[in-house]
């Protein structure tokens, strides 16, 4: 911002010119004012001795020694000389010793008809004059009149060398002044930047709010209008704040709403080509075996029977393999809620392990598992078991050579990882990022021979994504490792 444009600058400017107009101002009364005030006074003192004379003659206590007391304390006050003159020419009081001075002063006026001084006002009472003591160099105020009763009276009062004083006056003034001018620009400095700081904190919180940026927020304290400003500022920051932040949100949720829709369009359309191709086959087997029973092609018992079975294996494949699609559609679509809870992994493993050693048996592999401790994981234990058993089911499938199938259960940093080994033949480089696709089959021969429907692995990728896991397949020189991570902590 331009130092002209500056609130602090220009706050500055205004006050430094209002402080020098009001010392000039100052000056200017001073120096053509002054003095005549000054004698006006003088004239208002000597008026008021003049009317407590009167009075006192009225009263008739004029030579008192009360009247005389206050008259002499008035007089010392205000520097006032004064000479009161009977009708008989006798003086009859005198607030100094050497009254001579005074009588004949007031002689000259009343019976030389002195006309000498400048006239500062007259009555058909008294008359104030303005006199120049030429010896002493010094000027005086002199009242000279007649009281109500007839008698004569003289007041009269120096006049200090009020132009001298008057040039005094000015030039301390002007000390005065440029020490005030400067002491007032910098605190005006000061007040302005205290002023114009929070305003600047304002407009930079203004600007940074139109840039989206809502971290900032108003520092300032106090009750006036800018604290209250600043206060109300920081509302609105908020507000936009949340507001935007619901309109983002809303609009990634219609975004992944689209996106979701999108993507289901297109998992509709692959779900209905794979459906349609991997139902192909048994169909075409039931009816021709359907077919051939019904045309009695071999009509001896054995033949039927073998048809009837081929039959039931068919529809039975079709049925494990429609279950499989439902439970992997449920997983892909987001409608099971994953319930995290905290278990014994290895006991589960050992249940699970129980429950299908017959199958171990009938094919002659060797399990091992040599985990016994608990270790404690967090997942949804009813989905995790679905993992296992697909992994289980998947080296059961695939296990030759050593008819090895081993299960490990390892400690790491921050997590917990369970790994399934069978012995046999590694996974094709090219095939091993696509295991986890829907219907994708390594080898379709060998999966068409124990009845594989190729979903078991996306199963275990939707359940595992599900609780955002990470999981994988490894190669071996003797065999191939499906691995999966859990967590150990809750705060994970």
């Amino acid at each position: 911002m331009k130092m002209k444009y500056s609130i602090r600058w220009r706050i500055t400017v205004v006050f430094s010119a209002v402080l020098v107009a009001m010392l000039v101002s100052c000056w200017l009364v001073n120096n053509f004012f002054l003095e005549r005030y000054y004698v006006r006074n003088k004239q208002m003192v000597l008026l008021g001795v003049y009317e407590q004379l009167n009075q006192a003659a009225e009263q008739e206590v004029l030579e008192t020694d009360e009247f005389v007391q206050r008259l002499s304390v008035a007089c010392e006050t205000d520097n006032i000389s004064l000479f009161v003159m009977g009708s008989d020419g006798q003086g009859i009081l005198s607030s100094v010793k050497d009254s001579e001075f005074l009588k004949k002063r007031l002689y000259m006026y009343l019976f030389l008809k002195m006309d000498g001084g400048k006239i500062l006002k007259e009555t058909e009472f008294y008359a104030i004059r303005m006199n120049v003591d030429v010896h002493m160099n010094s000027e005086y105020l002199e009242l000279v009149g007649a009281l109500d009763d007839g008698k004569q009276v003289l007041v009269r009062t120096a006049l200090e060398p009020i132009r001298e004083s008057v040039v005094l006056a000015n030039r301390f003034l002007a000390y005065v002044g440029i020490s005030v001018l400067l002491m007032g620009t910098l605190i005006i400095q000061l007040l302005s930047r205290r002023i114009a700081g929070p305003i600047l904190e304002l407009a930079m919180l203004s600007e940074r709010m139109s840039n989206l940026d809502f971290n900032v927020k108003f520092s300032g304290s106090g009750k006036d209008e800018i604290a209250f400003l600043g206060k109300h500022m920081n509302q609105l920051s908020e507000t936009l704040e949340r507001t935007i932040s619901e309109l983002k949100t809303a609009n990634n949720e219609l975004q992944r709403d689209i996106e979701q829709r999108e993507r289901l369009d297109e998992m509709r359309k692959e779900f209905l080509s794979n459906v349609s191709h991997e139902l192909k086959t048994p169909i075409a087997l039931i009816q021709g075996y359907a077919e051939g029973l019904q045309e009695c092609i071999n009509d001896d018992p054995e033949s039927r029977n073998f048809y009837c079975e081929v039959i039931t294996d068919e529809a039975a494949k079709m049925n494990k393999m429609v279950k499989s699609l439902l439970t992997l559609n449920e997983l892909e679509f987001g409608n099971e809620v994953v319930k995290m809870e905290r278990f014994d992994l290895v006991a589960m493993i050992h249940n699970m392990l129980q429950s299908t050693r017959i199958l171990f048996e009938q094919k002659q592999v060797r399990l091992v598992f040599e985990n016994q401790e608990p270790v404690y994981v967090w997942a949804d234990e009813y989905k995790l078991e679905e993992v296992m058993n697909n992994y289980i089911s998947n080296a059961l499938n695939h296990v030759e050579g050593e008819n090895i199938v081993k299960i490990t259960v390892q400690k790491l940093e921050g997590k917990v990882r369970v790994g399934v080994f069978n012995t046999g033949q590694p996974i094709p480089k090219q095939d091993i990022g696509r295991i986890w696709d829907k219907f994708y089959k390594v080898d379709k021969a060998r999966t068409r021979e124990y009845g594989g429907s190729g979903v078991g692995l996306s199963i275990v990728k939707a359940i595992l994504e599900s609780m955002h896991r990470n999981y994988g397949a490894i190669n071996y020189e003797n065999g191939v490792e499906f691995w999966f991570d859990l967590d150990d902590k809750a705060e994970a």
